[in-house]
């Protein structure tokens, strides 16, 4: 299982920001970088399950500590 690595703060960003690329995917619709939208997908999917692949290799967390 995957450790909790992505703290509150830092995952609220995420979700945000990975919505308003969706977001900006769906509303240019006839743009040539309309693809580049879709990688808000990535911060999205981070911020919701709390864990970032990245954050595991380099050893960082923004979680706070447990007592």
């Amino acid at each position: 299982m995957l450790k909790n690595n992505v703290g509150g703060i830092d995952r609220i960003l995420r979700i945000v920001v990975g919505l308003a690329l969706l977001v900006g995917f769906f509303l240019n619709a006839d743009a040539a970088y309309r693809w580049a939208y879709l990688i808000g997908i990535v911060p999205l999917l981070t911020g919701l399950l709390g864990t970032c692949p990245l954050y595991s290799i380099i050893g960082l967390s923004t979680c706070p500590m447990k007592k």
